[in-house]
Parts: C-alpha cells; sequence; structure tokens
C-alpha cells in the first residue's frame, strides 16, 4: 500500500512488499525535482555568501554571514536530507539505505558536472574570440603590417595567459580581501577547493586577454613589439584584475553582489554583469593613451590635417573576424551566470537560470543586429556608400554596449541599447577625425565608448525582476530609472565610468610615456613607411604587390601572388618606372 507524502508530494511505502513500477518511476521524478530544489539551496547560497559575477570564491565574511549554514555543514545537511527523503521510496529494503546514499551522490556530482562543463564550454567560446580579434585586426591594417599584428594577437594570450596565472587571478579573486585587490592564489595555490576549480581561472583569463587584443588594435601598425609585451603583461597582470576585483568580486567595493552584510554602493552596488565597463572600457581607454602618446600613423592626416583613409587590406578578414566574435559573445554574456543548473521557481517549473540564459542571449543578438542596421543606414547618409567594414564595427559597438546589462534587461530594450549605441561610434569616429586621432580599429571609440554607454544604459532599463534573479539575497534592490527603480543605480554606474577612467589612465598612461621616452614605444619611420612584416618580422604575409595611398594618387589595393614561385612583372618600356 502507497501513501503520499505531503512534504514531498512522493509515495511512500506503508507495506513490506516492493513498490510498484510505475510509483517508484513518479518517485524518482519527485526525487529528482527535489535534487533540482536542493542545488537551487546551495547555488543561492553560494551567490549569497560569494556573490561575485562569475566564480564563487572565499569571502572575507564566510564566518560571520548570516546563512543558514557553512558550506560543509550545507553540504552535510543536503545529503542528510536526501537519504532521509529517499530510503522510505526504495521500499524499506535492507539496502535501501546505502542505495540511497548512492542516489544522492549521483545526484550532487551530476550537479557540479554541469555546471562546469557549462562554464568550460562558455569558456572555449570567449577563447575562440581571440581568432576573431586576430582576423579583425589583420583586415584592418594594411597588407604589410599583417604579420606583426596577428603576431601581437598571439602574444597577447600566451603572456596574459602567465602573468594571469602568477598575478591577475589573485589580485581579482584572491580573497578574503580588502574592497581594492585580492590577496590569494597566487600561482593558483590552494586550487581548486570546494566551491570553485581550475575551469574559474580558465573562464577568467579568456576575459583578461580580452581586454588585452583590445588595446593593442588601437596602436597597431607603429609600435614596437618589446611594447606589445610589456603592455600586455602590464594589463592583464595588474590594472584589468584589480578593476575585476572592484565590480565582480565578492569582496569588491562596488560590486553588485557584495558579501552578505557589508554594504552596496548607493544601496545597489555596479550591475556589469558580463563587462561593458571592466573589459571593453578598460581596453579601450588603456587604447586611447597609447593612441594619443604615440601620434597617427604616417600618411593618416595630410598637411593641412585633413583625414586620409588609410584602409584595411582586407574586408574579407574583417567579416570573417566579426562572425567569430559573434560566436563568441554567446560564451561571453550567457557563459558569464557560470552556473546554468538552478532554479527561479517552485520544483519542476521551467523557470530557471537556463532561462535567464538564453534570454541573455537574445537580448546580445537583438543589440547586436540593430547596431549593425543602424551603422549601415547611417553610414550610407554620410556617405553615400555601403560600407561592409563600418557595418562590422557598429555590430561589435552593439555587443560592447549590451554586454553589461544583457541578463537583466528586456528585449526591446536591447533594440534601443543598439540603436544608440551605433550613433555614440559614429558620433565619435567623427569627434576622432576632427582631433586627429588615429586608431586603426576605432577601438577605443567603439569599447571605451560603447561600453560606456552601456553602463549608463543598464542603469536605465534594468527590470526589478530579472535585478533580483540574477543579483539573489538583498530585496528592494534598486533597479532601472526608466523602469521606476529611482536613480541609485544611474548614480553607481556614474561612479563605474569615473574611476575606471581615472584608473586605467593613472596606471596605463604613465606606462606609454615611460615607454615613449625611453625610446621602447613607436618604430622609426623609415619602418613604418616599408613595413612592419618586412623590418620586424623577417619577411611579409603575403607576397603582394602594395600602392600605399600617400604616395599613389591611384589608392591604394594589393595583389596575393604565389609564395612559392614569386613572379614579377617583366620591365617593358611602359612600365619600367613602376612598382
Amino acid at each position: 500500500m502507497e501513501a503520499k507524502n505531503s512534504e514531498t508530494n512522493c509515495y511512500v511505502n506503508t507495506s513490506d512488499h516492493d513498490l510498484d513500477a510505475n510509483v517508484f518511476t513518479q518517485n524518482m521524478q519527485c526525487v529528482w525535482h527535489q535534487r533540482i530544489q536542493i542545488r537551487h539551496c546551495r547555488a543561492q547560497h553560494s551567490e549569497l555568501r560569494h556573490p561575485i559575477k562569475r566564480a564563487p570564491f572565499w569571502s572575507s565574511s564566510a564566518a560571520g554571514s548570516p546563512i543558514l549554514c557553512t558550506v560543509a555543514s550545507h553540504q552535510s545537511a543536503e545529503m542528510s536530507s536526501c537519504l532521509s527523503e529517499l530510503t522510505p521510496l526504495l521500499g524499506g529494503a535492507a539496502n535501501s539505505s546505502a542505495a540511497a546514499d548512492y542516489i544522492c551522490n549521483q545526484f550532487t556530482d551530476a550537479g557540479f558536472a554541469i555546471d562546469t562543463t557549462y562554464l568550460l564550454f562558455s569558456a572555449y567560446l570567449v577563447f575562440a574570440m581571440q581568432l576573431g580579434f586576430a582576423m579583425l585586426c589583420a583586415g584592418s591594417v594594411r597588407a604589410k603590417n599583417t604579420m606583426n599584428i596577428m603576431l601581437t594577437n598571439v602574444l597577447d594570450a600566451a603572456a596574459g595567459g602567465l602573468f594571469y596565472y602568477l598575478f591577475g587571478f589573485a589580485f581579482a579573486f584572491g580573497g578574503p580581501s580588502n574592497g581594492f585587490i585580492g590577496k590569494h592564489f597566487f600561482g593558483l595555490k590552494e586550487v581548486p577547493q570546494s566551491n570553485f576549480d581550475y575551469s574559474n581561472f580558465l573562464y577568467q583569463w579568456a576575459f583578461a586577454i580580452a581586454a588585452a587584443g583590445i588595446t593593442s588594435g588601437s596602436i597597431a601598425e607603429r609600435t614596437q613589439f618589446v611594447a606589445y609585451l610589456i603592455y600586455s603583461a602590464f594589463l592583464t597582470g595588474f590594472v584589468y584584475p584589480v578593476v575585476s576585483h572592484w565590480f565582480w568580486s565578492g569582496d569588491g567595493w562596488a560590486a553588485a553582489g557584495r558579501n552578505p552584510g557589508e554594504s552596496l554602493l548607493f544601496k545597489s552596488g555596479v550591475i556589469d554583469f558580463a563587462g561593458s565597463g571592466v573589459v571593453h572600457m578598460v581596453g579601450g581607454i588603456a587604447g586611447l593613451w597609447g593612441a594619443l602618446i604615440e601620434g597617427p600613423r604616417i600618411g593618416r592626416f595630410d598637411h593641412t590635417g585633413r583625414s586620409v583613409a588609410l584602409r584595411g587590406h582586407s574586408a574579407t578578414l574583417v567579416v570573417l573576424g566579426t562572425f567569430l566574435l559573434w560566436f563568441g559573445w554567446y560564451g561571453f554574456n550567457p557563459g558569464s551566470f557560470n552556473v546554468i543548473f538552478k532554479t527561479y521557481g517552485p520544483s519542476g517549473s521551467i523557470h530557471g537560470q537556463w532561462s535567464a540564459v538564453g534570454r541573455t542571449a537574445v537580448t546580445t543578438t537583438l543589440a547586436g543586429c540593430t547596431a549593425a542596421l543602424t551603422t549601415l543606414f547611417g553610414k550610407r547618409l554620410q556617405t553615400g556608400h555601403w560600407n561592409a567594414v563600418d557595418v562590422c564595427n557598429g555590430l561589435l559597438g552593439g555587443f560592447a554596449a549590451i554586454t553589461s546589462g544583457c541578463s537583466v534587461v528586456d528585449p526591446w530594450a536591447a533594440i534601443i541599447c543598439g540603436f544608440v549605441s551605433a550613433w555614440v561610434l559614429i558620433g565619435l569616429n567623427k569627434l576622432a577625425a576632427t582631433l586627429k586621432f588615429d586608431d586603426p580599429l576605432e577601438a577605443a571609440q567603439l569599447h571605451g565608448g560603447c561600453g560606456a554607454w552601456g553602463i549608463i544604459f543598464t542603469a536605465l532599463f534594468a527590470r526589478e525582476k530579472y535585478v533580483n534573479e540574477v543579483y539573489q539575497g538583498r530585496p528592494g534592490r534598486p533597479y532601472g530609472l526608466f523602469m521606476g527603480g529611482g536613480g541609485r543605480l544611474l548614480a553607481a554606474h556614474v561612479i563605474q565610468i569615473l574611476v575606471i577612467l581615472g584608473w586605467v589612465s593613472c596606471t596605463m598612461c604613465p606606462l606609454f610615456f615611460a615607454l615613449h621616452k625611453l625610446g621602447l614605444l613607436r618604430i622609426s619611420a623609415e619602418d613604418e613607411m616599408a613595413g612592419m612584416d618586412l623590418t620586424r618580422h623577417g619577411g611579409f604575409a603575403y607576397v603582394y604587390h602594395d600602392e600605399d595611398s600617400s604616395a599613389h594618387d591611384g589608392g591604394g589595393g594589393f595583389m596575393l601572388k604565389s609564395a612559392a614561385a614569386r613572379v614579377e612583372p617583366r620591365p617593358t618600356p611602359a612600365t619600367t618606372n613602376q612598382v
């Protein structure tokens, strides 16, 4: 005889006979839903104690936080609950306790495996963005500098990996610590722990090298190779990690998910979910100072100060790189939840973190698409052309802007974000030309400017429901100004923009200036005219014919030839003096 348990909503065997097969199946389904609830409790508990954006690390207030239990006691209570619920459902057989223990362990292990797999897959997607950066950069520079810019992208990942392992990860998430900088886990010492693993480091490293890749685009075609190595190590090992500690660590002074018991900035903290400020503004502002101190490329502005287009050599590579970055952004934004196996509603509900992940992917897509179309028609009105490269940059500007609020805004709001970001980029590019600022990839304008707009956008359009789901444990938290949440979140986000601008300026500007004074920043004029591939890297990425627009009235272009058997034009009376 079976009786339904009012608390678990499952059937308990009240006889000495085995359960009917159908009832047993129902019971296992009940237990599965109960395990989901336990996973939800554990995830919520982890976020309350370690409420940072991605990786849940030890916090300074762990021992005294007003939570039901510590991690160890919580896990023990979870297991006891699992055993007490499951043992009667197995019919009271002699080995039911052992079977219940085994099944409960399997549920727990499966939950960790699902979340870890999700995080690792997201890390792989973000890392694949390095290939997108490489292709985008290569297509945006002249052919004579292709090998140089490709190599700098490789070195961003390689040097960034070592320095983030040695210092950066500890400075960013090495808690317990103060609000300014982390102080544990140097060289991944004491990793893994019970509540985070190596997958968290891998994911964070992929973000760190993305910031360095942004900067490399701003100073392309004129920077010494040693300068790339120095700034990349400094940015990924110190400058970027400090900013990520402020806004993503549970100990950070401005984090929206700060440790329980610690006050939030303007009672809200900064909601920079995937890094419009932490990643894009940091990389963009660093590139801004590098490009300002170096000065424009030779030929970028004529003797009267008019802008001269030094177009990249391959729109094909630009489009390829853009699509690779688009693909990787689905790890960048949705992956920033860190875990996916978590429910927001009652047991068996379809409403959970998986739904929020899907919504985040949708808002990301809509912002980028809207920005691309707005740029297409906006540039058409300006220039009279349908320009593929401009559309690609506009698309990426939309992605950079939505990155901050992708998880807490509605899809319709993402369209507004993308529309405005396109005009922000167009306006900043006009301003850059007026001020004779030369950024070959528009990285400072795109990532710095659109990233700043994204931070403001989040403070205007963040929805209360989504904010409370993503950043749990603080009821009554402020949300978007235009959604009725008041101006506290906006105030916090203005502070974020100002402190990132100040911090990156105070660290990267002196670095670039010192490199400039030491003669380590910019290459010679002769090397720049000849191309860095030939003068610094021993040969060209292509065997090509390149007509520099600064030297020929007919514009620029290049023609690929066979590297194995180079074919030169035969001298004739008509072509003897041609290059």
